[in-house]
């Protein structure tokens, strides 16, 4: 007791620790599910419950909602709680799952650019700095969400960053001198048009992609 009134005792939300409390505390949840014939995927407090039939996913429902708030004292978040047919996709852990692919939701590819664009502002002093912040960002988004039916939508992901990356460096260079030099230095022959070094079109030039070698560098981005 404190000042007369029960204490509460509570886990921060997104704490590190949450995650495996939540496995502790929902593990007989789990059990209840799976004693009456439920076929359930869960991830800390995220639960998909799988039903061969619509009558079948409204009764899982029912007791799983029943089980986490009358048993377990849990509040259920009606908001979020839906029963949905694979072949619309069933948003679950930052992917929809269709009934013969994954593919990751576009809230998340929105996020994962937004955070890309403000790590490599055309305004940044420091190339390297900016590859340095930004592989993290880059392997644990690529980690994550390999399992998705993806391989596209990642290769999209990588040519954009890399024009990105290369309008920071054109714009370092200044001067369109600095690109040919370095397009020499690479092997390339002739003679190069001089374009603008500020520009965001021209870092998918054909001169401009010309800079970007095969390579990657120590840092684990292509070289520009």
């Amino acid at each position: 007791m404190m000042g007369g009134k029960q204490a509460k005792l509570a886990v921060h939300r997104g704490g590190v620790i949450s995650p495996l409390l939540a496995n502790i505390y929902l593990d007989a949840f789990d059990q209840f599910m799976k004693e009456r014939g439920h076929r359930i995927v869960r991830y800390a407090d995220d639960i998909l419950i799988l039903c061969s039939s619509k009558s079948a996913a409204y009764n899982a429902l029912k007791q799983a909602g029943r089980y986490l708030e009358e048993e377990l004292l849990l509040t259920v978040n009606r908001e979020k709680t839906h029963v949905c047919r694979s072949w619309q996709g069933v948003k679950f852990l930052g992917v929809s799952i269709y009934s013969g692919y994954t593919q990751i939701q576009q809230v998340k590819l929105n996020g994962f650019k937004a955070k890309v664009r403000t790590l490599t502002r055309r305004s940044s002093p420091n190339l390297i700095d900016v590859i340095d912040e930004l592989n993290p960002v880059l392997a644990g988004f690529a980690m994550y969400y390999r399992i998705a039916n993806c391989k596209g939508v990642l290769a999209d992901l990588a040519r954009w960053v890399r024009r990105r990356i290369r309008a920071i460096q054109m714009k370092l260079w200044k001067k369109p001198t600095r690109l040919h030099r370095r397009l020499r230095q690479l092997g390339y022959t002739g003679e190069f048009k001089a374009i603008k070094m500020n520009s965001w079109a021209n870092a998918a030039s054909p001169l401009g992609s010309l800079c970007t070698t095969e390579q990657p560098s120590p840092q684990g981005i292509m070289v520009v």
